[in-house]
């Protein structure tokens, strides 16, 4: 039986959700066996051409090269997996969707002409199709490896769609908003990371981007009564999910 290929590519990101995956060590290890790792530059130089079984993407869609790399990419992957706010939802740098590019370019560049890039910045779903998402800044160990032995399996990924407020009440975290006031995502947000930042009293911050269960304009009178006026909401919720966010509060 042959091994199954296993590449991992990066478009416009940090590399932090490569990271996660080179973090998993000891876990990878007991994965060897059973992957064959042929494309992932951020741990070897020693590359192979596809077709891939599995390939996970990094980051967002940036620049006409990245859109045309991405086909490229989908073309010789049987499956196609993206992880990280950036490939799933474009990421910080989609901030740039809702201001003017080329006033940016003028005032940050000595030479704007040598900036080749998009207007936007948007998801690889955006520009061809997505076997599976992996949300996150960065992506979660457990829910990268469940995905990686998902596919060994043959069986779809069990990544629960639950907010963070759930994830809140199974780890006893007692709730900054009720008891404190403080402004939160979490009742929005996707689960994966652990609710990290209400279990050190701090609101969540909406890294994995909208939960399934979103109601995110019923949120806003919550945010408003604890002291956010409407830019400071506009700021809460245009960070690292900033087009996701934008889209639950159209009409």
């Amino acid at each position: 039986m042959t091994t199954p290929t296993l590449a991992v590519f990066k478009l416009a990101s940090c590399d932090g959700c490569q990271l996660t995956l080179l973090d998993c060590e000891d876990e990878l290890l007991a994965l060897a066996g059973r992957i064959d790792v042929a494309h992932f530059l951020e741990a070897s130089s020693d590359t192979r051409p596809g077709p891939y079984d599995l390939t996970l993407v990094e980051g967002s869609v940036t620049t006409a090269a990245d859109a045309r790399r991405i086909r490229e990419i989908r073309g010789c992957s049987r499956f196609l997996v993206t992880i990280g706010a950036c490939a799933t939802a474009g990421g910080v740098q989609a901030l740039r969707n809702f201001a003017d590019v080329d006033e940016f370019r003028r005032t940050v560049y000595a030479r704007p002409d040598y900036i080749d890039s998009l207007a936007t910045s948007t998801p690889v779903s955006a520009h061809v199709d997505v076997d599976f998402e992996l949300r996150g800044c960065p992506i979660d160990r457990g829910q990268l490896l469940e995905v990686i032995t998902a596919f060994l399996a043959g069986r779809k990924p069990d990544v629960p769609d639950h907010s963070v407020c759930f994830a809140c009440k199974r780890g006893g975290t007692v709730c900054v908003t009720v008891a404190h006031g403080t402004p939160c995502l979490g009742p929005v947000t996707h689960a994966g990371c652990g609710a990290i930042c209400p279990a050190y009293g701090r609101g969540c911050y909406g890294c994995f981007g909208p939960s399934g269960s979103t109601d995110l304009p019923a949120l806003i009178p919550l945010l408003r009564r604890d002291g956010m006026d409407e830019r400071d909401t506009e700021r809460f919720l245009h960070t690292f999910n900033a087009l996701p966010f934008d889209e639950e509060l159209r009409p």
